[in-house]
C-alpha cells in the first residue's frame, strides 16, 4: 500500500510542478528519470543499510563534538544565566552556530570548501542536464548558506537569465546551511537531517527542471567563482565569529517573533472558532500529508507542523515537533523530519530577494517577482523528499 500512495505522491509532485511550468516542451525527462532513482538509492542506503548507519553516525559524532567544544566557549560567557537540569535554546542550540562558522570560514581560507563544492558541482551538472553553475552553487549553498551564496557567483549574477537565476535561488531555498546542521540535530534525529540535505539536493534540479526548464550553451556554461578578498588568518577568524553571532541573533529574534505571533492567533482562533489556527491549517494540510504517506490518523497533526513551517520558519516547525512526537509513528516522525530540513517558507523570499538585490539590484527586483513561484518549488521538493523517503521506510 505505501509504494501506492508513494507512487501518487509523485505523480502529484510532479503534476503540480508542470502546471507551473513556463516551458514544458522543454522539459527533459531522461534526467529526472536517473535523479529519481538516485534519491531513491541514496534514501535506502543512508536509512536502511550499515554502511549508511556508520556513515550517519560518524557525521552524528562529529557534529556532536563541535557542538560539545561549542558549549565549552558558551559556558565560559554564559554559565551562571543557566538554570543546572535545563537546556536554554538560545545557549544550547543557537550559540553553537558561531563556532560552526568558525569552522566553515577556517575550511573556506585553507580553499578546501571552495575544491569541495566545485567537484561535487561538476559532478552534478553530468546527471542533471543543467549548467556548471547552477550544479555549483546548489552544493555551496549547502555549505555557505542561502545568501552568502551569491556573493561567490556575483561576478556572472549581473548576466544571467530570469529563468537560469530562479534555478540558482530555488537551489539556496530548497537546501540547509551547513552551520546550523548541528542546531538542527539536537530536534530532529542526525539521520533523517542528513539524508534530507542529499536528498534536498537533487529534488531542487528536478523541481526546477519541470518548473523552469531550459538548455544551457556550451558558450554559456561558465563558473566565474569570486575570490574572497585577501585577510589574514586572524581577520578572517573574526569575520566569521561576528557573522556566526549574527545568525545566532537573528534566528532566536526570529523565534521570539514568530512563536510569540503564533501562539496569539491560535489563541484568538480558539476564542472566536473554538479551535486553533494550526489545527485549521493542519486540516489544510492533511492531504498533503497523506500523500506524502502519512496516515490518515496523524495527518491532520503533521499537516499543522508543515503548515507552521511554511508560513514560519523550520525552527518554530522543530520546535513544535518535539512537544508532539509522541504522538507519532516512528515513519511518520521520519517523514516530516526530513520535510522541514530546508529554507522553503515565506521569510526566506525576503532574504534571497535582499541578497540578491544587495548585489544586483536589478536581478534583486526580478527574483522579488517570481518569489512565490520560488516558494512554490522549493515547498515541492520538500513534498518529493518526503515521498522518496516514505518509500524506504
Amino acid at each position: 500500500m505505501k509504494y501506492i500512495i508513494a507512487i501518487i505522491g509523485l505523480l502529484v509532485v510532479f503534476g503540480l510542478a508542470y502546471v507551473a511550468s513556463n516551458n514544458r516542451r522543454n522539459i527533459k525527462v531522461k534526467p529526472i528519470i536517473l535523479m529519481v532513482i538516485i534519491q531513491v538509492v541514496l534514501a535506502s542506503l543512508l536509512l536502511n543499510t550499515k554502511f549508511g548507519l556508520v556513515l550517519i553516525k560518524g557525521f552524528a559524532n562529529v557534529f556532536s563534538k563541535i557542538l560539545e567544544y561549542a558549549g565549552s566557549g558558551v559556558s565560559f560567557v554564559f554559565g551562571g544565566i543557566a538554570n543546572k537540569g535545563e537546556m536554554p535554546f538560545f545557549l544550547n542550540v543557537l550559540l553553537p552556530i558561531v563556532f560552526i562558522s568558525v569552522l566553515i570560514g577556517i575550511f573556506q581560507y585553507l580553499k578546501i570548501l571552495p575544491f569541495i563544492m566545485k567537484v561535487i558541482g561538476l559532478l552534478l551538472s553530468k546527471v542533471n542536464g543543467m549548467g556548471k553553475l547552477e550544479s555549483y552553487n546548489a552544493v555551496a549553498s549547502a555549505m555557505v548558506g542561502q545568501s552568502e551564496v551569491f556573493i561567490t557567483v556575483k561576478k556572472q549574477l549581473g548576466k544571467l537569465p530570469a529563468n537560469r537565476l530562479y534555478t540558482l535561488c530555488a537551489s539556496a531555498m530548497s537546501t540547509v546551511s551547513m552551520s546550523i546542521v548541528g542546531a538542527y540535530m539536537t530536534m530532529i534525529e542526525p539521520k533523517y537531517v542528513v539524508t534530507a540535505l542529499v536528498i534536498n539536493l537533487f529534488g531542487g534540479f528536478i523541481i526546477s527542471s519541470i518548473i523552469n526548464p531550459y538548455t544551457v550553451e556550451a558558450s554559456e556554461d561558465l563558473l566565474i567563482i569570486q575570490e574572497e578578498e585577501k585577510q589574514s588568518f586572524f581577520e578572517m577568524l573574526g569575520e566569521y565569529i561576528i557573522d556566526g553571532f549574527k545568525v545566532a541573533i537573528i534566528v532566536g529574534a526570529m523565534l521570539i517573533g514568530f512563536v510569540a505571533l503564533m501562539a496569539a492567533i491560535n489563541n484568538i482562533f480558539d476564542l472566536i472558532f473554538g479551535i486553533s489556527f494550526q489545527q485549521i491549517l493542519g486540516y489544510i494540510f492533511a492531504p498533503v500529508a497523506f500523500i506524502m504517506g502519512i496516515p490518515f490518523s496523524e495527518a491532520v497533526q503533521a499537516g499543522g507542523i508543515m503548515a507552521t513551517k511554511l508560513v514560519t520558519n523550520e525552527f518554530v516547525a522543530m520546535m513544535d515537533l518535539t512537544k508532539i512526537q509522541a504522538h507519532f509513528s516512528t515513519r511518520t516522525l521520519g517523514i516530516i523530519s526530513v520535510f522541514l530540513v530546508s529554507f522553503a517558507n515565506f521569510s526566506s523570499i525576503g532574504i534571497i530577494s535582499g541578497a540578491v538585490k544587495g548585489l544586483n539590484e536589478k536581478q534583486g527586483n526580478t527574483v522579488a517577482r517570481f518569489g512565490l513561484k520560488l516558494l512554490y518549488g522549493a515547498t515541492l521538493v520538500s513534498v518529493l523528499t518526503a515521498v522518496i523517503v516514505s518509500i524506504v521506510l
